[in-house]
């Protein structure tokens, strides 16, 4: 009989104790997800994938060793045990890895706020075929494409559990309904390709496939006849498909993991101010519905609803047990575990504070400088803030856009971008990360 995820969890902490351990912690991820991608009006690929992995963390005094696993036969799993122990035993000691104390365990939740699963029956895979092809049919329909690269639609159901010999055993079951759709115009040299897509944890939230395709149809007619900008010094306007990226450099600065390292830009700036005073960026991951919700961490303490920046000023490092045992603090409740990994701390929902700005607004503010829709590569330096991207958008002239642009670089310090950002209003409330198009002014472009 298939034992579930809690059941496996157990049996691993058992095993083990059995073996020699001083504590342990089980983590055990079962899911399911169907993909299918067509292409010329006929399915080009259908794929069902299930499985179940394992991963357990062991410790003796305060030496530490992880293994995972995807077989779940019993003998599999003493073994697993038995290894980890005798890995322990021969790693080097860290005097801040360990298991929550019991008293910082999370109590009690309530799961079926956080809306993380659909109600609704799994859809037949010929349903997400039908998806598919309607995004592939609409991008084809618009003026100026000349092939549909891809369209493909998915569903997949993840159950996770975790539990420690500290007492914790939790879990929880999400599911997900994707669409997506490419889109390629032109010929030859001069082709050029974008994107549309949709991801979400009830079907009913999705927008349609006609508008992800003719989006990804529009998007990618738009670029055609790219030109290089002219270097200098301009405004630019990240816009909301790709602002996000610059709170999430913000983040990874706060991360507890680079402050206890004392590898972030950020190291000496607690309390200090990082973006404008109007400004501040919530934590929150209660939100309904949304991917990253949920009420515990990755090492079973409750996870909380917070200011990481608060008028502008950082209020907070973003920490899990062993970078706050580090630093001298206490954990944010932020871990994350993966299978294969150790804890290590990240971030859940991300709310930027909006702007009463239009987007449109903004551009016409601009006067001349680029409006980025999408970005390659990145050179970050994480000890001084040095940043470094490759760009394509469109040129704004006098308020207005003018042409596509691409092979471009922007660059400036994320310190100084950071203090200068002006939001629009623009931001998409369903994502996990809620940021609207984001200004900076005097940047330096690097074109022709």
């Amino acid at each position: 009989m298939t034992q579930s995820p809690e059941s496996l969890c157990h049996a691993l902490i058992d095993a083990a104790i059995a073996a020699g351990a001083d504590g342990a912690d089980a983590m055990a991820a079962e899911g399911q997800s169907v993909s299918i991608e067509v292409r010329e009006g006929a399915l080009e690929h259908a794929e069902r994938s299930e499985g179940t992995d394992l991963g357990l963390r062991v410790f003796v005094g305060r030496q530490q060793a992880l293994v995972s696993s995807s077989d779940m036969r019993p003998e599999t799993l003493i073994a697993m045990a038995e290894r980890a122990v005798a890995m322990a035993r021969e790693a080097p000691e860290d005097p801040y890895a360990g298991l929550a104390d019991p008293s910082q365990l999370i109590k009690s939740w309530d799961m079926a706020a956080f809306e993380l699963e659909d109600s609704a029956p799994e859809p037949a895979p010929e349903t997400l075929k039908q998806d598919a092809l309607a995004a592939e049919a609409a991008c084809q329909a618009i003026e100026g494409i000349s092939q549909v690269q891809s369209a493909g639609a998915g569903y997949g159901t993840h159950t996770v559990h975790l539990a420690a010999s500290n007492g914790f055993s939790g879990g929880y079951r999400r599911s997900s309904r994707s669409l997506s759709c490419v889109g390629i115009a032109g010929t030859g040299s001069g082709m050029e390709r974008d994107h549309d897509g949709d991801s979400r944890t009830f079907h009913s939230d999705m927008r349609s496939a006609d508008e992800i395709g003719r989006t990804a149809g529009q998007r990618a007619v738009e670029r055609l006849q790219a030109r290089k900008p002219d270097t200098g010094s301009y405004p630019v306007l990240f816009d909301e498909r790709i602002s996000s990226s610059l709170i999430g450099h913000l983040l990874s600065a706060a991360n507890g993991a680079m402050i206890a390292r004392g590898s972030s830009w950020l190291k000496d700036s607690m309390g200090e101010q990082v973006l404008p005073t109007n400004l501040s960026v919530i934590e929150d991951p209660f939100r309904p519905r949304i991917a990253g919700s949920r009420p515990f961490d990755g090492e079973g303490l409750a996870t909380h609803r917070r200011a990481i920046v608060e008028d502008g000023r950082l209020t907070g490092w973003t920490l899990d047990l062993a970078s706050a045992r580090k630093l001298g603090l206490e954990s944010s409740g932020n871990a994350v575990r993966g299978i294969g990994s150790v804890p290590s701390p990240s971030n859940w929902n991300i709310e930027l504070t909006p702007g009463d700005q239009s987007r449109q607004e903004l551009i016409r503010s601009m006067g001349s400088g680029l409006l980025v829709t999408s970005m390659i590569g990145s050179t970050i330096n994480p000890n001084n803030g040095d940043y470094s991207r490759g760009a394509s958008g469109f040129w704004v002239e006098n308020g207005e856009i003018c042409y596509p642009v691409n092979e471009c670089t922007i660059a400036g310090n994320l310190r100084d971008m950071l203090m200068r950002i002006i939001p629009a209003n623009d931001a998409r409330s369903y994502l996990s990360r809620v940021v609207p198009s984001l200004l900076i002014e005097g940047m330096t472009l690097a074109g022709k």
